[in-house]
């Protein structure tokens, strides 16, 4: 299995941590973002992270040797010759369909891409490009370098050939892949989101303080972290987005989004990333 151009689109903290464990596999990886800030943010973030892991002695070779395998851009044309992408923006629709159908045009027809998306369909975005084959889902777990699990998604389109290739991919990455089916949530955010929703909804009827609940996770679940310290860490605006397209694509009013989380993100407490969500940081 090889990768000539690993290509990563978005250099949040999925797209950065994407690009990491590309290069730690000894993939040459293009990150592409459309500001200078976030490429600087995610080369500080990446620099950081693999000295950690470097002083643990978990790498094969220095940091320094892999961060050198990363090309950081604010054009996506240097993504053209990479034969292997994972769109990682914002989860909005439309910012996903739009990028979709430039790299389509972009790259060459054999090259696959992939969605890092947490709930948006993998069909409906394989329908904007002349590839639908080769488009496969590709969710990542945060924090990326950390957590081992690949969630693989096929859309209606795509070949046994791209999922394998995904898998393989995913595997040299050092993940473990499974397979979901291409449904609102897949199977990670279709129990977690709700889980998360709910405590957002108990927090609103006072049954227990943010503390408290989150500390009866952990302690009568066994939970490493509780619903709502995991908001703040994955971005109460990305939680609200899930919620609403489970709600939105599935029709069950059990979806409906918590109106408090509704006013946290509209109050612009979206978590750890803004200083302020369910607790101040």
């Amino acid at each position: 299995m090889r990768v000539k151009g690993f290509g990563v689109i978005g250099a949040g903290s999925m797209g950065n941590g994407i690009a990491q464990v590309s290069a730690q596999a000894g993939f040459p990886t293009v990150l592409f973002d459309i500001g200078t800030a976030q490429l600087d943010r995610a080369k500080t973030t990446i620099q950081k992270s693999l000295q950690k892991l470097e002083e643990k002695g978990k790498l094969k070779e220095t940091g320094a040797a892999i961060f050198g395998r990363i090309a950081f851009t604010t054009s996506l044309t240097d993504l053209k010759t990479c034969d292997f992408v994972v769109e990682a923006a914002s989860e909005n629709r439309e910012v996903k369909f739009k990028l979709f159908a430039q790299l389509d045009e972009l790259l060459a027809k054999d090259a696959v891409i992939t969605t890092n998306t947490s709930s948006i369909s993998i069909t409906e975005i394989a329908g904007k490009t002349k590839r639908a084959d080769k488009i496969a889902g590709m969710h990542f777990m945060n924090p990326v370098p950390i957590m081992t699990l690949v969630e693989g998604i096929r859309g209606l389109a795509t070949s046994d050939a791209t999922f394998a290739h995904v898998r393989a991919v995913s595997e040299a990455m050092g993940k473990t892949f499974i397979e979901a089916k291409d449904a609102p949530g897949f199977a990670v955010n279709r129990i977690l989101m709700p889980m998360i929703n709910e405590g957002f909804f108990a927090l609103n009827e006072g049954l227990a303080s943010a503390k408290d609940i989150d500390t009866a996770l952990k302690l009568g679940c066994n939970f490493p972290m509780g619903p709502l310290e995991l908001a703040d860490f994955v971005g109460i605006d990305v939680c609200l987005s899930v919620c609403e397209v489970l709600h939105r694509d599935l029709g069950d009013p059990k979806y409906r989004p918590s109106p408090l989380m509704r006013k946290y993100v509209e109050a612009g407490w979206l978590g750890r990333k803004s200083g302020r969500g369910v607790y101040v940081y």
